[in-house]
Order: structure tokens, then sequence, then C-alpha cells
């Protein structure tokens, strides 16, 4: 039996229904003790005795409790509105903080208050409240309510493909990219249902894109500001004007409804298995769209060489961005996906032929350039080898 199968076999079930919150672990567990070993006893995990939950987490999962009948029963009243909704949250928040002994006088607030609280709150709500809370800020529309639960990572796996749909069917594009960016867990038919939406978009997409060239370009205009900025170092001024090159491959000739492929091709949630389901599922208009768009980024890759991902810059300067740029290896990998999976149809649809010969143009010259860098690479080792010998 397996170390995993022995804890398995030892620990206690519970519901995840009733306990589906963050405890507070550290003081549970100060108060186990280890049941009274038994000489024939020879299994590694050891039962303990003197499990309890404290009272505050008792009470707070009861307030959830209570939230959700009462949430769930105003969701059904017609006349239900968004001033009611926060009323709701803000008693719900304020009931909590009492428990720990916080005060907070909180009145009517707006939604760009509520999204603060939201952010304290969100570690106290539990599977169930959060689900219904997602599903009050779409049918009341409070979205920056809703982004601040995506961007908290507050979507629970279960209720994720329900949300996309709704985003997708609201045209709430701008949303849909965050839950690309910021839920960990999605699926290949959610993936799916956001690949072909992104390909639909018109070229300026609906009016919540506008946030998706700004925060484009605000990155790329703070990566041209670091770059120049004395102050922070020759090092770091180094990884500024390389991030500002990268962000400028992945702004300059892009639609705004391009931008949004950006995510998806760079998304860590996106493996092959997955993106060629996705792709295999896509209409010939679609697989067009997408063709031209990942030819845009071979020859930007021709072009400027000397542009390559931007690990430090996220982290040493705040340019988020640069995790979000598709790589020369993402793009080649897509196309490959795209070519096997679509491979008659490219073939035997005369519209295709065009593309697929320009495609063939700048494979075969960054293959040349690919096989002289490898050479040089080959060379260097063998030099730094010999150097040491």
């Amino acid at each position: 039996m397996s170390l995993l199968e022995v804890i398995t076999k030892q620990s206690p079930t519970t519901s995840d229904g009733n306990y589906s919150i963050v405890l507070n672990s550290e003081l549970v567990l100060l108060q186990l003790k280890p049941e009274k070993e038994q000489n024939d006893d020879v299994s590694l995990v050891k039962r303990g005795t003197g499990w309890r939950l404290l009272s505050t987490d008792v009470e707070v999962i009861e307030l959830g409790k209570n939230f959700f009948k009462k949430l769930q029963k105003k969701m059904k009243n017609y006349t239900f509105n968004k001033d009611e909704f926060f009323e709701m949250l803000v008693t719900y928040s304020t009931e909590i903080w009492d428990k720990f002994g916080v005060s907070v006088h909180a009145d009517r607030l707006d939604e760009g208050d509520i999204v603060k609280l939201i952010e304290d709150l969100g570690n106290f709500m539990g599977r169930d409240v959060k689900g219904l809370v997602l599903e009050a800020c779409v049918v009341l529309e409070t979205w920056e309510v809703l982004e601040s639960l995506i961007v908290n990572r507050l979507v629970e796996h279960s209720g994720l493909s329900s949300l996309i749909n709704n985003l997708i069917e609201k045209k709430q594009s701008w949303l849909v990219v965050l839950c690309v960016k910021h839920v960990l867990d999605i699926q290949t038919y959610d993936m799916m249902c956001v690949l072909k939406y992104f390909l639909s978009l018109s070229r300026n997409g609906d009016s919540t894109l506008i946030n998706v060239r700004k925060e484009w370009e605000s990155q790329a205009m703070s990566a041209i500001e670091k770059a120049m900025d004395m102050s922070l170092g020759s090092i770091r001024m180094d990884i500024a004007r390389d991030a500002s090159l990268l962000l400028m491959l992945a702004h300059d000739g892009f639609s705004v409804s391009e931008m949004c492929l950006h995510y998806l091709l760079a998304s860590r949630n996106v493996d092959e298995v997955i993106l060629g389901a996705c792709i295999s599922k896509l209409t010939g208009s679609e697989i067009m769209i997408l063709i031209r768009y990942l030819q845009k980024w071979l020859n930007k890759y021709e072009r400027f060489p000397q542009v390559c991902p931007c690990p430090k810059a996220p982290f040493e300067l705040g340019l988020k961005a640069c995790e979000w740029v598709p790589s020369l290896e993402d793009i080649v990998k897509c196309l490959g996906l795209v070519v096997d999976e679509h491979f008659s149809s490219l073939v035997l649809h005369q519209e295709f032929h065009e593309e697929l010969k320009s495609l063939d143009e700048v494979v075969n010259s960054l293959t040349v350039e690919a096989k002289v860098c490898g050479i040089m690479s080959n060379l260097t080792e063998a030099l730094k080898r010999k150097h040491k010998g």
C-alpha cells in the first residue's frame, strides 16, 4: 500500500458543502492529540482525538448558509435590483467581521466600494455562496463586482462553463479575457467556446474590449519609460528595453479582437491536447482568421529576430503583460495543430492556398535562420568546453 493510500484510508471524510471555506486550521491542529498507541499498530498514520471546529468557524459557516438562503429567495423576485444586492453583501460582510471583533460601519455603498469589500470577504465565502453571488452579478449586470470575483480567483470550477457562456452571450469580452487570465483550471469545452468567440469578434469587438487595448498600451508605455529610467540601473533598464520590444510586437498591427487571442495562446492552461481539440472544432472561416493571425506573428518574429521572451520583466518591473505574449514556439505549435487537424481542408479548398504559400515563405526563412543559430550555438558550446579544458 502506498503512503498516499494509507493517508486516504486513515483520513476522515467530511462534506465539502458545509466546510468549503478557509478554516482556522492552525488552531484546530493544536488541539489534536494522538490516540493511545497500540503495540500491534504499524500504520504510518496515527489518528488524532480532540477534533472540533472553532466557534468562530461554525458561526461564519452559519452566516454563509443564512445569506445563501436569503439571496436565493431574493433572486426569485423579479423586482430584485442592484441596491438590494449590495445591501445584502454589506450586511453579510458586517456580520462576519463582527464575529472577529472588527467593527465595520458601512452604509449603502456604490459598486466601487463593493469591489473592495469582495476582496476582503472572498475567503469567508463558501462554494455555494460564491456560485450564487456570481449568478447574481450576471443577472444584475454588476460587472465591476464580477471582475473582482474573477481577478481574486473566487470562481468555482463547477460554475465556470455557465459563467463563460453568459459572458459571451452578453458580449462581455473583457471579462472573458479575465477568465482566461485568472481562472486556473479551464476545461477543453470552455476553451473551445472562448477560442471560437474571439475568432468571431469583429475587428474592434464590443465596447468592453477598450480595456484590452488600454492594458497593452499602458504596459508598453510603462516599459518604454522604465527603459529610459537611469535610477533603475543598467540591468533593469536592459530588461525594460527587451520588454518594450516584446510588447511592441504584441501591440502594433493587431486589432483589439486579435489581442484577445494573445491571452489564449500564451496561457499555461492550454496544452497541445486542449488546443488541438479546440482547433479541430473550428469552421472554415474561423480557420482562415486564425491562420492570418498566426501569419502576422511569424512575419513579426522574422522581422525582429532579436525579440525574445522576458520572464524577469513581470517580477522585476511589474510588466505583467509580458507573460501574455505568445512566443515563437507557441505560434509554431498552434500552426502545426491547424495543419494536423485540418490538412484535408487546407489542401482541397482553393481559398487557403495563397495564405499557405505566404506562410511557407516565412517558415522557410525562419527555418534557415534557426539552423544557423543552431550551428552557432553548438560552436559556442564547443569553444566553451575547449576553453575550460
